[in-house]
């Protein structure tokens, strides 16, 4: 039975990323960037949240990818240090 992930193209699946990675883009920088020029009262306001987060979530994900790359680094250097059998 195939699954439905090698049943989509390779094409398929990048013009996925590639909309979703520009509707984000977008997103971020009308959020971070042109809402501090809308007026308080503005319905546009109503569509992001806080702007505190504009600044948290992006810290968040980058300590996140930090601390994943950090940690596959010392697993990998930790498993080359371990004496193997047969050497």
């Amino acid at each position: 039975m195939l699954l439905l992930a090698e049943m989509v193209s390779d094409q398929v699946k990048g013009t996925a990323m590639l909309c979703t990675s520009v509707f984000l883009f977008t997103y971020y920088t009308i959020w971070a960037l042109l809402l501090p020029f809308f007026d308080e009262s503005s319905p546009v306001h109503d569509m992001f949240p806080s702007r505190e987060w504009a600044v948290r979530i992006p810290a968040f994900v980058l300590v996140t990818g930090i601390s994943a790359i950090a940690i596959f680094i010392g697993l990998a250097i930790v498993s080359e240090r371990k004496p193997r059998r047969g050497q």
